[in-house]
């Protein structure tokens, strides 16, 4: 466990280095375009340079950055005006719940299909849950989204297409409106899921005490859910967590098509508008969530399996 830490914390760093780079390498000066200086006073766009700390070596504007981290100032941002911490965090809930909905639906749908399509190989419900995959794995979130808005809000008029409602405020309204953005990226999860839990059920179902435990007579379904699902779990909780990681980068698209006030569309905009600090502080954040998943996710295969231990 001290090695998988000491591997994240690394990781991050590579993460911050990175970003640094490349957000500045991105074509525009950010006090111009924040400030619609384009015929501007040199003057003051100098003096605001030297304020944010711009006219410094990029090697010392990411030493004083990086020096603020780790104090947990992710500094101020360009457009708002406010510190980035807060405006990342009162976004947070609404990026977490949605990524929650969407591991929900994507989980009751793959692992029951995925069950079924192992069950009887070859049948024609294996074969429908193998084009359900496919489907999944090779379907566009943003055409899906788009879809479902055609569909659901515009031709049926029956759930909202953007914009966002707190559960504490109205939880039958908030619901609604958070229908088609979860299930656009749940469906989407889901076909990855699917062929993995048919992969890994395939392969346990082959195993002897499977074929030993139909011979004492137990159901089906004891059988699949009870006996082999258990077995089949490490593959799958695997690739969950693997897809949870970039489900994480998923929500980016999908906030800004459906207007979901989280960290994507406030990424987005940060990057549109060159606002450095945010851009920096939302993708370290995201990097830390994706690590957070990780360290989950191992730690979960101890539970699952005790034979397993972590140095």
């Amino acid at each position: 466990m001290l090695k998988t830490l000491a591997l994240g914390l690394v990781t991050l760093l590579g993460v911050t280095i990175l970003v640094f780079a490349i957000i500045h390498l991105i074509p525009g000066d950010p006090i111009v375009t924040m400030f619609g200086l384009w015929e501007g006073d040199p003057k003051l766009i100098a003096q605001l340079r030297h304020q944010y700390g711009f006219d410094q070596p990029l090697y010392v504007q990411y030493v004083q950055w990086i020096a603020k981290v780790l104090q947990g100032d992710l500094g101020k941002s360009l457009r708002y005006g406010d510190p980035v911490l807060k405006l990342i965090l009162e976004r947070m809930p609404a990026t977490l719940l949605l990524i929650l909905a969407s591991m929900v639906i994507s989980l009751a749908i793959s692992i029951p299909v995925g069950v079924l399509s192992a069950s009887k190989r070859h049948s024609l419900r294996d074969y429908a849950g193998s084009i359900f995959a496919l489907l999944g794995i090779s379907t566009p979130a943003f055409w899906l989204g788009i879809m479902l808005m055609l569909v659901f809000a515009l031709y049926l008029g029956l759930l909202p297409v953007y914009g966002f409602v707190s559960p504490l405020e109205d939880p039958v309204e908030s619901l609604r409106h958070l229908a088609l953005p979860s299930i656009t990226l749940g469906v989407i999860l889901a076909g990855t899921v699917t062929r993995t839990t048919r992969s890994s059920m395939l392969e346990v179902l082959r195993l002897d005490y499977v074929k030993f435990a139909r011979l004492k007579g137990m159901s089906e379904r004891t059988v699949l859910y009870k006996h082999a699902l258990k077995n089949a779990l490490i593959p799958i909780v695997t690739i969950v967590g693997i897809q949870t990681g970039y489900l994480l980068g998923g929500t980016v698209i999908i906030e800004q098509i459906f207007g979901w006030p989280g960290m994507g569309r406030l990424l987005l905009q940060a990057i549109y508008t060159r606002d450095y600090f945010l851009v920096q502080g939302a993708i370290l954040v995201y990097a830390v969530l994706f690590f957070a998943v990780n360290l989950v996710t191992d730690l979960i295969y101890a539970f699952i399996d005790p034979r397993i231990r972590f140095e």
